[in-house]
């Protein structure tokens, strides 16, 4: 895995971070920036909360103040590896950052962060051009009640960590990972992402956009970055979109 001090050795973009108080979505912002010719690669934009957060498949995401929203920039270029893919390197950069402050944390597939079973944190990415906006979003003091999932977070999980100074972890790692992405082969990623995964074998239950609905067993990723589903009958389905639960 690459450490941080290899971002040295690439050229890549000096971020910047823009905090503000409340905005309606910070990935949306990032968006107009897009659409208005004012993109910077690596860029951010952190809110204290947010009015029209979303999350993945279209859902709502609670932000009231004390948690983590921010959104980054990615240009993407010639010969990078497909920006699908981004989400894995998204997901192990908010896993890594998160670790500073808490173990025990693992990943599930693309880029959810859960403590047990429990989700702690969730990624969206958007597309619009040649650019892609990472949001995340992180339960740092408080956590929504769901009723198709547990979720959690790390205040009480007995860490206490400002927004501010998650942002600096997480500016930091995903800068580490973008630049392994962009610069190794994907395969790179791939072991970075299984590494900090669930373990292999780990009960999974699918569920793809058109509703349809499997359980198996957690069997890795493709060389491709789908996750492999393995059935009871022995049978690998492979999952390139849909939601999937730890069970």
């Amino acid at each position: 895995m690459a450490g941080r001090g290899d971002r040295s050795s690439f050229d890549e973009p000096a971020l910047t971070i823009q905090f503000v108080a409340e905005t309606g979505s910070t990935n949306a912002d990032m968006l107009a920036l897009v659409a208005n010719g004012m993109a910077r690669d690596a860029d951010w934009l952190v809110a204290e909360s947010q009015t029209g957060g979303r999350g993945r498949m279209g859902r709502a995401w609670e932000s009231p103040d004390g948690n983590f929203y921010g959104s980054t920039l990615v240009a993407v270029r010639a010969g990078d590896p497909p920006p699908a893919t981004l989400a894995l390197a998204a997901g192990i950069a908010v896993h890594n950052a998160l670790s500073r402050h808490t173990p025990g944390l693992t990943l599930k597939w693309p880029n959810d962060v859960l403590a047990g079973r429990a989700k702690v944190a969730g990624v969206l990415l958007e597309r619009s051009g040649d650019w892609v906006v990472i949001g995340a979003g992180v339960n740092l003091v408080t956590h929504p009640d769901l009723p198709d999932r547990s979720t959690n977070d790390l205040a009480a999980l007995g860490t206490l960590v400002s927004p501010r100074d998650f942002t600096a972890s997480l500016a930091e790692d995903m800068s580490v990972s973008i630049s392994r992405w962009r610069h190794q082969p994907l395969a790179s990623t791939i072991a970075a992402w299984e590494a900090v995964a669930h373990p292999m074998g780990s009960p999974l239950d699918a569920a793809w956009p058109d509703g349809e609905r499997m359980a198996g067993k957690f069997d890795g990723l493709t060389a491709e970055g789908a996750l492999r589903l393995r059935l009871p009958s022995g049978e690998a389905r492979v999952i390139h979109a849909g939601d999937v639960f730890q069970v």
